[in-house]
């Protein structure tokens, strides 16, 4: 049995990155990547993970919202915010 996660971030190189990482391990499997929040939110609608790595500056919605809409619903994953940005009110 596999986890199977998604990954969002708006950069393609971060997202080749934690699947390489990711894809290492016996147990993680990444089933999608997102390169936006709304695409996020598809996403996680389409492939239904159980954990979603999330990014919280992308465009067209970020992440802290894409989180928020996704959390909405029944059933959602647990969601790891990702950010490389140390600023308080991100956090």
């Amino acid at each position: 049995m596999s986890i199977r996660v998604l990954v969002a971030d708006d950069q393609s190189m971060v997202r080749a990155g934690f699947r390489m990482l990711l894809s290492g391990e016996p147990d993680i499997e990444v089933v999608a990547e997102a390169s936006t929040g709304r695409e996020a939110i598809a996403k996680v609608g389409r492939f239904d993970p159980p954990v979603v790595l999330m990014d919280i500056r992308m465009p067209e919605l970020d992440g802290l919202e894409a989180t928020r809409r996704i959390l909405a619903a029944e059933g959602a994953p647990r969601i790891l915010i990702l950010t490389r940005f140390a600023l308080d009110e991100d956090i």
